[in-house]
């Protein structure tokens, strides 16, 4: 069974979904090359590979093509195996005359309701915005909590864009409103950034987290907090945050106790989808079985969504086997 808990809208758009919206734009099509160039061919670090990421930005220019990036993103999920998917997305950035951040986020929850799949989107502060534009999104995801909104988080560049005391507000208002909270953290910066984004945001999930790995006592204190850790192995590694599959943080994690969960985080940037990220991890990364088991039930457990929803999720687990048949027992 699969939980997608961390995908990007912005790195899911469909290549041939991409050079149509361009042309409704009045852009420059993509050529054929495009979904290529996109992908990530070797490691880099976070500043480049959100580059990569950002080339999807300017065709998404009108409600109704990111409404539909939305639902196809949650298709090709769906398509991949998930049974539940949370979508992120930064509505500032497609903001514009003609469409408001309300709009824009209104446009994906939109969307992700006409998908195949139970789905929620999580809205995303970007840390390179100003602080009037992040509370805005705040604001506009708050509105449309119970109407497709489940979550806030906090993206963007770490490396550039440190410091979290900007979101305090912000979270704390997503948080009133009964939004799941999360953040990018520990990604590029060190590893007690995410001791910040718990004790600033109040927030209960991390978005990769792989610096934390580097300290034991951090990580003590991260699996008695409950903190779970949203892992996408593929990224981490093009990213620099994981030296390979094999070497990833989350063992780190697992044995220390931590929950952790998994995404694919932008898997047209990176050519790997969750289903395939799964098998890797068993092939490559020597990851049991037993623990991706164990992820699937924390995924369930952990996911930003109404409780309807959770209980379909947790009888779906208990009727068939947690990994949907994707890794082969010995």
């Amino acid at each position: 069974m699969l939980l997608n808990l961390h995908t990007h809208l912005e790195g899911c758009l469909r290549p041939e979904t991409a050079a149509e919206l361009a042309k409704a734009a009045g852009l420059p099509e993509p050529d054929a090359g495009w979904e290529a160039a996109l992908r990530m061919r070797e490691r880099a670090d976070l500043t480049v590979f959100l580059a990569h990421v950002a080339a999807a930005y300017p065709v998404l220019a009108h409600l109704d093509g990111i409404a539909r990036a939305a639902r196809e993103a949650v298709e090709d999920a769906a398509a991949d195996g998930a049974s539940f998917v949370e979508l992120r997305v930064g509505p500032s950035t497609h903001a514009g005359p003609g469409r408001s951040i309300y709009e824009v986020l209104k446009a994906v929850c939109e969307g992700v309701a006409s998908a195949p799949i139970p789905a929620g989107v999580v809205a995303c502060l970007l840390r390179h915005v100003p602080e009037h534009v992040n509370m805005e999104v705040a604001d506009a995801a708050c509105r449309l909590a119970g109407a497709g909104v489940v979550g806030l988080d906090v993206a963007g560049d770490e490396l550039l864009f440190p410091a979290l005391e900007p979101y305090v507000a912000a979270f704390a208002m997503a948080r009133s409103h009964g939004l799941g909270v999360t953040a990018h953290a520990g990604e590029a910066a060190p590893g007690h950034a995410v001791r910040e984004a718990v004790d600033l945001l109040g927030v209960s999930r991390i978005g990769h987290g792989s610096r934390a790995a580097d300290d034991s006592r951090l990580l003590e204190w991260a699996a008695d907090k409950g903190v779970c850790f949203e892992v996408c192995p593929t990224s981490n590694v093009l990213t620099g945050a994981a030296p390979s599959l094999a070497e990833h943080p989350m063992h780190r994690f697992l044995a220390a106790g931590c929950r952790v969960v998994l995404g694919d985080d932008d898997p047209v940037t990176t050519g790997v989808r969750l289903a395939s990220e799964v098998r890797a991890l068993v092939s490559e990364g020597g990851l049991p079985p037993a623990a991706l088991d164990g992820m699937a039930r924390t995924a369930v457990e952990v996911a930003f969504c109404n409780d309807g929803v959770r209980a379909e999720l947790r009888h779906a687990l208990e009727r068939g086997d947690p990994s949907g048949g994707l890794i082969t027992r010995r």
